[in-house]
This record gives C-alpha cells, structure tokens and sequence, in this order.
C-alpha cells in the first residue's frame, strides 16, 4: 500500500482511507452488525488502509465505540481522524437542522469541542487523536471566528491530545485563515472524475502550502464503479431513488455518456486485472495534490478491492488519456 504524509503533520498515512459513515446507520436504516463492522477494519488493516475516518456525529458515538473495539490491540497500526463541530447535546451553536431525529448545531467554541475530544478519547478507547477535522463550517448566529476555534485546537494539540488538526466543506478563504490561524495539516473535501471544481482554488492551495487532501465521494456514490446501470434497482428507502434531483450524473441519459466513457478503458482493466472503481480510485490518488481518498465498505470484499487501488500507479500516458476522456465527458444535461 502507497503511504504519504498527511500535510507537514509527519503522520504517514494509506492513499487509500476507510470511510466510515455507513457504519453509523441513520438516514432511515439501521447501522450494520458490530461484528461485521469490525471485520471490515480487521480486512481494512490487513490490507494495508491505515487511514480511518469517522465522526462524533455517525451515530452519535456508535462509530466511533465500534472503530474503538476493533482497534484494541492494534491501535498503533492506525490513523485515526475524527472531527469535532457537529453537536446535539444541548443547544450551544447555531442550528443545523436535524439528524436522525436529534436537533444538530454547528459548534465551534472551545467548551463544546473539548467536550467532543474528550468524548472521542473516551469512544475510541485511545489516549490521542492522530488527526482532528473541523467537520463544517461555522455559520450563524454563533459563528465562532476561526481563530478561536484554532486556539483551542493547538492547545489540544500542546496537550498531546490530538496530533494534527484538519479542516472539512470549508472555502478557500476560510481555508487560509484556518492555515494562517495555525498548524494545519489537512483539508477534506468531495473531489472525483465528475467533480472536479477543487482543481480550480483549493487543491493548488493545498499544493502550494503543503496541507494534505483527504477527498471523498470519489466514487460518487457508486455512479464511477461501473456497476450502476439502467436495470440497476436501488432498495425503496435507498436515496439514489431521487438522486437524480442533485447529481444529474445519475439520469439515464448522463449515465450512458458515463458508461461509453468506461467502455474505452477496457485495456486497463485487463492491464492492471482492476475493476472501473479501482481505476478510478487510482486516477484519484494520482491528481496533483489528492494525497489520501476515502473510500466506504459494506463488505470485506469491498475493502479488499478499495486497497488494490492503492498497490498500482497509472503511468502519466495513462493519466493524460483519463483525463482527456473526462474533459471529452462534459457536463451533465
């Protein structure tokens, strides 16, 4: 497995990340077996996926006490990101909405994240955090300015409680007072084949100011796997039902252009004896800049096959062919 550094942290980390949203349940289904979630991080570690990311907020604790239980005896063999910022417990914050029936605030004042790391150490059954994300944004009414929160979250990392901070969804403006307000190693953000807008702010800044990149949805919820076609029937509480509504990608006449697109890839796949998604992985852990991607699991065998990305490199003939195809691609109708 290819590592790199998170940021100027000095962590080294797995390209290939395990994301861990699935695990919580919420959003009208109910979260996976403990068992089975701990082999998937028992199948992820075997194979070389270090990097572990996850949050308060999925499941409102239960990830993170799973993701605890199945590192005991191997926590030194992980890299563990959590974020802080996403908070229910009481009405500090600014409102959010609402989650899985709970109302949800944005907070960011020191009090409430202290509360969270410590909940964190607590879950995760560890003394530190390898790397703690600002999961979002601060917004109004509370909105806590960003040098605050950073002040805070050096002293954590003073105290030896975190080893690195993140950021996550933030602007470039907010990007550069968050890396002006102290050490930041990593910013997360949704980068993929037919998402590409990073590419014209963010990731240079990343690039130039050597802040990691921890990408998600470079699978774009199955659309870049190959295996999404026009018989392809989604459970009835599923909501790619409707995704069409927000990620045009998924319409059948987008869909097509996208299956045409993989069609040409053909000896790749043979060349590599990989699958549309881990070519597509691959492509993503070789963008300029896109130094780490996560990936979800429902399965061990979906594990196994998001680490293979991570054990082949495209050559940059290759990397300049996806990446006229995707030009070639254009934008949804």
């Amino acid at each position: 497995m290819q590592t790199k550094a998170l940021g100027k942290s000095g962590i080294n980390a797995s390209v290939i990340g395990l994301g861990t949203y699935y695990f919580g349940g919420g959003d009208g289904t109910a979260p996976p077996k403990a068992q089975d979630i701990m082999k998937i991080i028992h199948s992820a570690l075997d194979e070389g996926i270090t990097l572990m990311d996850t949050a308060p907020s999925y499941g409102f604790g239960h990830c993170e006490q799973i993701i605890g239980k199945a590192l005991k005896g191997r926590r030194d063999q992980a890299v563990i990101a959590t974020k802080c910022g996403l908070w229910w417990q009481d009405q500090r914050g600014s409102p959010n909405g609402q989650k899985d029936g709970k109302d949800q605030y944005i907070s960011l004042r020191p009090d409430t994240i202290r509360i969270e790391v410590e909940n964190s150490l607590r879950y995760l059954n560890t003394d530190y955090l390898d790397l703690l994300q600002v999961h979002k944004p601060a917004i109004p009414p509370e909105e806590t300015p960003i040098e605050e929160t950073m002040g805070c979250l050096m002293e954590l990392k003073k105290e030896g409680k975190i080893r690195a901070i993140g950021v996550c969804n933030v602007s470039l403006p907010q990007l550069e007072r968050y890396d002006n307000a102290g050490d930041l190693a990593t910013n997360q953000f949704r980068y993929s084949m037919i998402h590409k807008d990073p590419e014209s702010d963010i990731l240079p800044y990343c690039i130039e100011n050597d802040i990691g990149s921890i990408t998600y949805m470079s699978l774009e919820q199955g659309l870049l796997t190959g295996k999404i076609n026009f018989e392809r029937k989604f459970d009835d509480h599923d909501w790619r039902n409707s995704a069409g509504q927000w990620l045009p990608w998924f319409k059948n006449e987008n869909l097509e252009r996208l299956l045409n697109m993989f069609s040409l890839w053909e000896d790749l796949l043979d060349k590599y004896s990989c699958s549309i998604a881990q070519l597509t992985l691959a492509w993503s852990a070789a963008q300029p800049g896109a130094t780490h991607i996560l990936c979800g699991a429902k399965s061990v065998d979906q594990v196994i096959s998001n680490a293979k990305s991570g054990f082949f490199t495209l050559s940059d003939t290759e990397i300049n062919r996806l990446n006229q195809d995707i030009n070639n691609l254009g934008d949804p109708i």
